[in-house]
């Protein structure tokens, strides 16, 4: 990846949308075709890296969040009958 691939989820995924777009409706040139795909390769790679680190970023938080809740019923007295 290069310095202008540096960008959010959803310019990546809007980018990605319209060179698919462009490749149904049969707008690119054959010409470019090869570029285009080149470029929805990277578009795709990042994308599922931001799902990615997203995904691990959540799966850290729930689990920390467990924990949290499971200490806390370990430290909760019982109740009295």
């Amino acid at each position: 990846m290069n310095k202008k691939d540096h960008i959010n989820y959803k310019q990546a995924l809007e980018e990605l949308e319209k060179i698919v777009d462009e490749i149904e409706n049969g707008e690119i040139d054959v010409d470019l075709l090869a570029e285009k795909v080149k470029r929805a390769t990277v578009l795709s790679q990042i994308c599922k890296s931001k799902l990615r680190k997203t995904q691990e970023e959540l799966d850290k938080l729930l689990s920390e969040i467990e924990k949290e809740e499971n200490e806390q019923q370990d430290t909760e007295p019982e109740p009295s009958s």
